[in-house]
């Protein structure tokens, strides 16, 4: 259920580990023929129209789950319906109507361009009963990459760390683009930066990683760079400063 930038990858993956989707459900024709024709099966705009199955994986925006939701659990009455939402608790698929329920949350940054590889990913799953949880851990398994267990609280604070570490990194990634773009330097440039970054902390806790002026205390830099800058990209770098002098730093 959904063509989307998680559902795309997904798809993908399913087929690639031997459980390939029977069918594709989106409310725009050519997503779910794009997905479709990707993984080599039916699809429709139509939830009325699915073919039988035993197993459903919502994959949508968390604005359109729950009519979605409803709409699968009278389809289908008897099957698994998944969700993959981090901030969805899973108790709202029981209030959709499903009788067999639970999550697969592959804890990654999707998008339609980029198909990711699941043999890299995190996936955190949760079941209505143990029974469920088992077949859900076979899917995960068979994916691919780790597999946790995480209850729905749990599987929201993941949801929150998850956008400090992926969704703001990225917005800081378009406030250094756009400083550079703006006195003709190319944010290629940051690539190796950006890439020894992230790979410091496979090895290091993110304190122990951290560098910078911030970081040494050079209030003297601090004061340059922020000289340099107004509006939203001087509060923004005064806010972090000021986090990792409070918390990250030498002393």
């Amino acid at each position: 259920m959904g063509a989307g930038n998680l559902a795309t990858s997904l798809a993908v993956a399913l087929k690639n580990a031997g459980l390939c989707p029977i069918a594709v459900w989106s409310r725009t024709e050519e997503s779910a023929r794009l997905l479709a024709d990707r993984v080599g099966c039916a699809f429709t705009t139509v939830i009325e129209e699915l073919p039988p199955a035993t197993v459903v994986v919502i994959a949508v925006a968390d604005a359109a789950f729950y009519d979605v939701a409803r709409r699968v659990a009278m389809h289908y009455p008897d099957a698994l319906v998944l969700h993959t939402a981090g901030s969805v608790h899973i108790e709202a698929l029981c209030t959709a109507g499903c009788s067999s329920y639970g999550v697969l949350y592959p804890m990654q940054t999707f998008s339609k361009k980029r198909i990711v590889d699941f043999s890299t990913v995190s996936t955190f799953i949760e079941g209505c009963d143990d029974c469920v949880t088992q077949r859900i851990r076979a899917i995960a398994t068979a994916l691919g990459g780790r597999v946790y267990d995480a209850t729905s609280s749990q599987r929201r604070y993941l949801h929150l760390s998850a956008v400090f570490a992926c969704n703001f990194t990225n917005a800081l990634y378009a406030m250094s683009a756009q400083l550079l773009e703006a006195n003709g330097l190319p944010f290629d440039a940051m690539l190796p930066l950006i890439d020894e970054t992230a790979a410091k902390v496979h090895s290091l806790h993110p304190r122990e990683a951290q560098t910078g002026p911030a970081r040494r205390g050079d209030a003297a830099v601090m004061q340059q760079q922020a000289s340099m800058l107004d509006g939203e990209l001087l509060d923004t770098y005064n806010l972090i400063s000021n986090y990792i002098q409070k918390n990250i730093n030498d002393k």
